[in-house]
């Protein structure tokens, strides 16, 4: 709750208590204690803030019992203690009246002004717990948002190194065989990077920039390919404005150029998208060698982004096996 929010909630609990305990006994019922109504409204007033401000703040904790009750004991007595410098001490001396008969002991004043204070109190302690509630909420909601970017952030910077270290493995093995589509390499390496340097600051992009970055990257790994037409690209997309978090989907396909067996093979994969669900498979098949241990960087990062941005929105499954490696990814934006 805003801070204006709680400002509106105390003028009404305030001009509710006017009307009820002054306003309509003094018009309706023609109660002639007005002096002594308006006293009581400066008691209530005064120690329903040193509760609000000063008492619970210091005194309430739900795992202490014990230190919760002195605090309503300490509000008790400065409600007690206000309400009797007002009304037999102030008003005697200057009006020439007092509230309560003349002689009356304290024991009995501190025992009916019990009765008189919880309303009061016991207002202020919830307002104040509200507030202090939606404060730690407030703040917990801050931490856990500043956490995930930090995260994402830390995530997508990963990614980038990673990229670019296996897209200059391949220009290295077209430069070292003397090919002449090492140059064309380097022009897509670049046109990559200035893509991702780009993009990767952005906390989403356009689904179709996505798709870019995996044509260009193809378009690149396919150049040391003896038989790139066992490339098997199919997308069909009709919402290309929806927004996505930036390299969500390159890893997968890296991960199959990277790791895949191209000897008289190839991959597949399938994009398409239904209104807000985009739906991604890939199928490759893998070296017969193990995988080195920097291998799965590109992988882990996809599920760990996944589940911050997209929790409970999409559904990954990855299947391998000693000679196929299969993801399936859906992505529903609606939710």
């Amino acid at each position: 709750m805003k801070k204006k929010q709680f400002i509106y909630l105390h003028v009404f609990y305030w001009a509710f208590y006017i009307i009820k305990e002054i306003l309509v006994p003094v018009i309706f019922f023609k109660r002639p204690s007005l002096a002594f109504d308006i006293t009581f409204f400066i008691t209530s007033f005064t120690c329903f803030y040193f509760n609000y401000f000063w008492v619970v703040p210091r005194f309430f904790d739900i795992n202490k019992i014990f230190k919760s009750v002195i605090g309503y004991f300490i509000s008790v007595v400065c409600f007690v203690l206000v309400r009797y410098f007002v009304e037999e001490v102030l008003l005697p001396k200057f009006f020439g009246f007092r509230n309560y008969a003349e002689g009356t002991s304290l024991a009995f004043y501190f025992y009916d002004n019990i009765y008189f204070s919880f309303m009061t109190i016991f207002v202020s302690t919830v307002f104040c717990l509200f507030k202090l509630f939606s404060q730690n909420e407030s703040e917990k909601l801050l931490l856990i948002t500043e956490k995930k970017n930090a995260e994402l952030q830390a995530l997508k910077t990963q990614i980038n190194p990673h990229f670019i270290f296996n897209s200059l493995n391949n220009i290295y093995s077209l430069v070292y065989q003397n090919s002449d589509k090492a140059l064309p390499a380097i022009e897509e390496l670049s046109r990559l990077l200035r893509y991702s340097t780009k993009d990767l600051e952005k906390e989403f992009i356009l689904l179709e920039k996505e798709i870019e970055y995996l044509e260009s990257l193809i378009a690149l790994e396919s150049l040391r390919i003896k038989n790139p037409e066992l490339l098997i690209v199919e997308k069909s997309i009709h919402y290309p404005k929806l927004s996505i978090s930036p390299m969500l989907l390159v890893p997968f396909v890296e991960n199959a150029f990277k790791h895949g067996d191209f000897r008289g093979k190839g991959f597949t994969l399938k994009i398409s998208d239904d209104q807000e669900k985009l739906q991604f498979y890939l199928h490759n098949f893998k070296k017969e060698k193990k995988k080195d241990n920097v291998s799965g960087i590109g992988i882990g990062n996809v599920k760990k982004r996944l589940e911050i941005l997209y929790p409970k929105k999409h559904e990954l499954t990855i299947e391998e096996n000693e000679s196929e490696f299969t993801v399936h990814l859906n992505i529903d934006f609606s939710k």
